[in-house]
């Protein structure tokens, strides 16, 4: 049974989570900044799967955190309704967009004595963030306290699990992810890597595969290793790639009988570092 909440439920662009659940739960979602490094001065407002056309024409994407005015405006709009905040933030070591809204929240408390600001490190990106937000959502939407829903997601949050695969290491050698011999070598040989985000929130490489096919088995290996449940709650995430998407949701049902499967996609603010040809999944285990 839903009840009014005494607070709103947060979220960032990072997290990719599609504008109709967004939409639907009432969800205020706060953009980081994405340029063209070719117009630094104009927001990009392009959206997939032209804004991953542009990458392979040679265009390069930068992102940055919201500024304090973007956080201090969607707070204090929340907050004049007499209503308390809940954040959940992209991943504190691959943003500042934590570390910015905890400052504004530090100065809006002294302005709203009377209301409360809680933020979470998701140390989550992309739809784990977006999964999470989820789960958190569910019981926001059924009148869970403010202190108990912060407490869950605490709890929570390193039991999403995060898996993915780039098709050309080229965009994260641009973020200093791999060197520029590493990304040309696995070029040319067809290497793909295998990644997940750690405890930390951090981006880290776990092994190498020969191959597209061979990395989407490797990451469906490992769902079928792993998850809590089978039948779950499981996001897969692209980056312009729908067919290796529909390929991964396939193996996870056929092979390994997953239950329903959400594909969404890899929003510009991530590609803008893993480049098109991402492919990611998304689920709840026991740990990272």
């Amino acid at each position: 049974m839903q009840t009014e909440a005494t607070y709103v439920l947060v979220t960032d662009s990072a997290s990719d989570m599609p504008e109709v659940m967004l939409e639907e739960w009432g969800i205020p979602c706060i953009p980081l900044n994405l340029f063209m490094k070719d117009s630094p001065a104009t927001q990009c407002t392009l959206k997939e799967p032209e804004f991953y056309q542009a990458m392979r024409n040679g265009q390069v994407a930068c992102t940055s955190a919201a500024n304090l005015s973007t956080f201090r405006e969607a707070f204090v709009e929340i907050l004049e309704q007499g209503k308390d905040i809940l954040y959940l933030a992209f991943s504190s070591v691959l943003s500042c967009m934590y570390a910015t809204a905890n400052m504004v929240a530090e100065e809006l408390a002294e302005e709203y004595p009377e209301r409360e600001i809680m933020i979470v490190d998701t140390r989550c990106a992309s739809l784990g963030q977006a999964l999470l937000v989820y789960h958190a959502a569910q019981k926001w939407r059924a009148g869970m306290p403010l202190h108990e829903l912060h407490t869950f997601v605490e709890a929570e949050k390193l039991h999403v699990i995060h898996w993915f695969t780039v098709d050309d290491l080229v965009y994260l050698k641009r973020g200093g992810r791999v060197g520029a011999l590493s990304a040309y070598a696995a070029t040319m040989l067809n290497i793909k890597p295998i990644m997940h985000v750690s405890d930390a929130g951090k981006l880290e490489a776990v092994s190498k595969v020969r191959g597209r096919r061979n990395a989407i088995a490797v990451i469906a290996k490992h769902f079928a290793e792993e998850a809590y449940d089978r039948r779950g709650d499981i996001f897969i995430a692209h980056a312009d790639c729908m067919e290796s998407a529909k390929q991964l949701k396939e193996i996870l049902q056929q092979d390994y009988h997953a239950g329903d499967v959400l594909i969404g996609n890899v929003g510009p603010v991530i590609g803008a570092h893993a480049g098109p040809g991402t492919l990611a999944l998304f689920y709840l285990a026991a740990k990272r």
